[in-house]
């Protein structure tokens, strides 16, 4: 009889653990699912320069505006344009990044990468190209006029929104 109390017990103990191994794991699961930006913010990769503070800034934007931004320190940022798929070189500027399937060149807001992201149009990227002064990560004493340009895979461009501060 002691040996069946105690295959009780054993067999108690372990599902009690059994039971509270499968609480935590469904506790943790929940938070993952309802922490907002867990979930509903897609991962963008930046690729840029390790001394560029102009590119540090913009991702310091990305992040203020909800993005989890992964990034990498490159060397040679046009073999990493051309890796990616190919930026224009027209629209090129000093860092690159990817944002699900679309390539983001240049100091884009981070507004227009969420809108890129709901709306999912039919081109390979948004590009800001050069470095204008009043973009994000751009910021100073002016703040000039730029367009977001849309490039597509045949070479299209056309411009994605304007921004005329």
């Amino acid at each position: 009889m002691d040996m069946t109390k105690n295959n009780r017990k054993q067999k108690n103990t372990l599902l009690m653990i059994i039971a509270g191994v499968t609480v935590g794991v469904l506790l943790l699961m929940s938070g993952l699912l309802i922490g907002d930006k867990a979930v509903q913010t897609p991962d963008i990769v930046v690729y840029k320069s390790q001394t560029c503070d102009c590119c540090n800034a913009w991702v310091e934007h990305l992040e203020k505006n909800g993005f989890i931004v992964e990034t990498h320190n490159q060397q040679n940022m046009n073999l990493i344009k051309l890796q990616l798929g190919g930026v224009p070189r027209n629209l090129q500027s000093c860092h690159t990044a990817k944002a699900g399937d679309y390539l983001i060149e240049g100091h884009v807001p981070a507004d227009l990468i969420a809108r890129l992201l709901n709306e999912k149009p039919q081109i390979k990227g948004l590009a800001v190209p050069g470095m204008p002064m009043g973009s994000p990560g751009m910021e100073g004493p002016r703040n000039d006029p730029y367009d977001i340009l849309a490039f597509k895979k045949d070479g299209n461009i056309q411009v994605y929104a304007s921004r005329n501060q």
